[in-house]
């Protein structure tokens, strides 16, 4: 490739910035498409962190479950954080959020507007305090819900609690 060329293409890719597809992606789901995740009969440890933007608890811990997608990044667990921001504020806040503190785990904000109607079915234990964790084993039949903070020393514990 000469030398223009060359300097053509990667002026484009300066101006586009970072593709789409390797930005990461932030969906909007609703409650039985997460219920639906969170059933599946698979021997995968899924870790499912509810945090807001605006909680300040829950935005200190988000290090710590990009540190468990990473630690455990050989061993069948995935780490899932639901949003529990508005909707309206997912392109707004949200993507922005996930994209300025560089999240590679699985983003979704769950699009459901009436916490009490709902929340007893993710897990009757849950009063609605953020942060909420869920770690889960189906084929295991394990399950385990905090409603607390956590450390990363007692967050790696909990999830290796399931891989034994």
């Amino acid at each position: 490739m000469n030398f223009l060329k060359l300097t053509a293409l990667a002026a484009a890719l300066f101006v586009a910035g970072p593709s789409p597809a390797h930005a990461q992606q932030v969906a909007l789901i609703k409650l039985p498409e997460l219920q639906k995740r969170l059933s599946r009969n698979t021997d995968t440890t899924y870790v499912i962190n509810f945090w807001a933007t605006w909680c300040a608890p829950c935005v200190k811990e988000l290090p710590y479950f990009e540190q468990v997608n990473t630690t455990f990044a050989k061993q069948k667990v995935k780490v899932l954080l639901v949003s529990m921001d508005y909707a309206s504020q997912l392109d707004k806040k949200v993507k922005p959020f996930v994209a300025k503190r560089g999240l590679k785990s699985e983003v979704v904000l769950l699009n459901e507007t009436d916490p009490n109607s709902w929340m007893d079915k993710v897990d009757g234990k849950w009063s609605g305090a953020l942060p909420f964790t869920l770690i889960i084993n189906n084929s295991k039949q394990k399950r385990a819900a905090f409603e607390k903070e956590f450390t990363q020393p007692e967050l790696t514990a909990a999830v290796q609690q399931f891989l034994k």
